[in-house]
């Protein structure tokens, strides 16, 4: 027997589902999102959607490569096979920057990547909306709200009772 994943709610118009947005979010629910044919001005507001964490794993992404640049540039040139060319010093931050910039730039682009695709939960090879008919009107021309089943504050009788009160065309219950 299929169980529960979220109920969804269709709003017709942009200023439908961002006032959805706002009364959701000051019900108090954490387990949600939105879903439109094109980006709403103010809908991160409304949700309450805080700055991504992404830009922290590529700095430390960032810093991590700089750091190995210079290590090895280090290890290989002072330490691990030291020739001695025209009395210039063994190791040079001057000399070692450019191959630790690049490695800087590369860690970097791997830590964005990798922390998106953690952050997103991905790969994740099938969402349950995405068998759903109705839900891919949300390419064209309609805007839905789900609330998701694992939310702590979810009951779907309440849950319901709050889109019919915000003013959903149409409520669906969504099975995994």
């Amino acid at each position: 027997m299929p169980t529960s994943f979220a109920i969804m709610a269709e709003f017709d118009t942009p200023a439908a589902i961002l006032r959805a947005a706002e009364k959701v979010r000051q019900n108090g629910y954490r387990q949600w999102d939105v879903f439109t044919p094109f980006p709403v001005h103010g809908m991160d507001s409304a949700m309450g959607i805080k700055n991504s964490k992404v830009g922290w794993f590529s700095f430390i992404g960032g810093c991590t490569g700089y750091a190995t640049g210079m290590i090895m540039i280090w290890f290989m040139n002072a330490y691990d096979y030291r020739i001695v060319i025209g009395g210039k010093p063994m190791f040079s931050p001057f000399s070692a920057f450019p191959p630790s910039y690049e490695l800087t730039i590369l860690f970097g682009s791997f830590g964005a990547l990798l922390g998106m695709l953690f952050l997103n939960r991905l790969p994740r090879l099938h969402h349950p909306l995405l068998k759903n008919r109705r839900f891919a009107l949300a390419t064209h021309d309609r805007f839905f709200v789900v609330i998701e089943s694992s939310d702590p504050k979810y009951s779907e009788n309440e849950t319901r009772r709050l889109l019919e009160s915000i003013g959903s065309k149409h409520i669906e219950l969504v099975e995994e």
